[in-house]
């Protein structure tokens, strides 16, 4: 796919010179609200867990992989980024009972969203085990009112993302991929789905909030993403499901969707 085919939004103005955080936020408030085809690259999941789901929330889901695929019943899972809740609700099938979701997004448009269907989900499915949370998601150790962290250390099984990873500033990603790792137990384990591109992103691309906000410009290089997670400690790092086919082509550079997984120990 050339350049030629990016899909631009056209509806939205930003002042000059603006930060990528005020244009994602803008453009994710947006897309919580009306549906944008522009947004990461669809995939199929399995349509029985969908049945329970609300078709605002299926609809309004923006994703490039299926992590979810990566969970176990009695999980413990945490979903950074989780937009409309629809990994989320999915995971909440899939673990049980005996399992929990936290969803985190900073997003009060997408939060909004994905709390008015939580209790549809628990309705009818027959329990609640999903929780969702405000906050970045490279900032899970920020402390909170009730003096504890967002999300504990060594407290979730998995921590699963789709196509939100590539959406943090470079500056931020050390503490991001640190959190990762501070709320995982022993053995814990990652699925990650996100946007990888076999060169290195030129300076005048990322620059552009458009190119970033649509997880393009921000993405990982495909060897710089897995050794980012193996130089903090991961094991048996490697993409589970990486396309074949890119989904844009940029300037010569290609950005695929892909799946890592690995575990700790």
């Amino acid at each position: 796919m050339s350049n030629s085919n990016y899909c631009k939004p056209e509806r939205f103005s930003y002042q000059d010179n603006p930060d990528h955080t005020e244009a994602i936020d803008e453009r994710y408030g947006a897309a919580a609200k009306v549906q944008e085809a522009c947004l990461c690259t669809p995939v199929e999941f399995d349509s029985t867990l969908l049945e329970v789901i609300p078709n605002d929330v299926i609809e309004r889901d923006y994703g490039c992989g299926d992590p979810t695929r990566w969970v176990k019943p009695g999980d413990l899972v945490l979903d950074l980024g989780s937009g409309s809740g629809k990994n989320a609700f999915i995971c909440a099938q899939v673990v049980g009972e005996n399992g929990f979701i936290w969803g985190v997004d900073r997003n009060q448009n997408m939060l909004d969203l994905a709390k008015e269907a939580a209790p549809i989900v628990s309705e009818r499915i027959g329990y609640k085990n999903v929780d969702f949370l405000k906050g970045s998601i490279e900032a899970l150790d920020e402390i909170q009112p009730d003096g504890k962290p967002l999300i504990a250390k060594s407290s979730v099984d998995v921590v699963l993302s789709n196509c939100v990873l590539n959406l943090i500033s470079h500056s931020n990603r050390k503490a991001l991929l640190n959190n990762i790792k501070r709320v995982l137990r022993p053995k814990g384990r990652i699925a990650i789905s996100d946007i990888v591109c076999n060169k290195i992103v030129p300076e005048e691309l990322q620059k552009d909030k458009d190119l970033w906000s649509g997880c393009i410009s921000g993405a990982w290089h495909e060897d710089e993403f897995l050794n980012n997670f193996i130089s903090i400690g991961f094991q048996k790092v490697y993409y589970a499901e990486k396309s074949k086919e890119p989904w844009k082509i940029i300037q010569g550079i290609e950005f695929r969707s892909a799946t890592l997984v690995g575990s700790l120990n």
